[in-house]
């Protein structure tokens, strides 16, 4: 058993009598009243989503679950696979358990899976990734007048980031992938 402090994105827990994945959380803490975790929970089983309210402090049952590195190699609309870098056996994964994370997948990418059993049943991504800028239109003199500071660039994995407007086509830069920002330059 553990308390609300263990919820983050891809631990399984266990909530009526079923198996979920938490696919995301928010920590509230109002003015009045006692701080909660509003989630969102997968089922593993049956798919379902749901939306659980947990007070903060409270005793959760969180199932645990091997996690293994993979390398990600390529995906369709519905599938996603990865390799196993010790056995090099290709896992296929649903899109789905990867939700919209699945946007900042590139060839290549190591994320970390969580298995129940044999299941894959979430990816956990690295905090930042690394992409090549493959469009980013030029500055345009005033645009720093006018508050605007950044230009929509175009990734290598055709992502669209709002970067500064220094970045040029070519240049290696950082993406956040819990916010989805630009997170700077490589070797910055």
């Amino acid at each position: 058993m553990a308390d609300t402090s263990a919820i983050k994105k891809g631990v399984v827990i266990q909530h009526q009598n079923d198996l979920y994945v938490v696919s995301d959380f928010n920590f509230v803490n109002p003015g009045k009243g006692s701080a909660f975790y509003k989630t969102k929970l997968k089922g593993i089983s049956n798919g379902k989503s749901l939306e659980v309210t947990f007070k903060s402090g409270e005793s959760l049952d969180v199932v645990d679950v091997r996690r293994q590195t993979l390398q990600y190699l390529y995906g369709d609309e519905n599938m996603l696979s990865f390799m196993n870098k010790e056995t090099y056996e290709t896992i296929d994964v649903n899109r789905d358990i990867v939700g919209d994370d699945a946007k900042y997948l590139k060839e290549g990418l190591d994320v970390i899976a969580a298995f129940h059993g044999e299941a894959v049943v979430a990816i956990e991504l690295p905090k930042k990734v690394q992409y090549t800028v493959k469009t980013a239109p030029p500055a345009v003199k005033g645009d720093t007048a006018s508050g605007n500071v950044t230009k929509e660039v175009i990734l290598d994995n055709d992502l669209t980031v709002h970067a500064p407007i220094f970045i040029k086509e070519g240049e290696e830069i950082l993406v956040n992938t819990e916010t989805g920002d630009y997170g700077g330059r490589v070797n910055e």
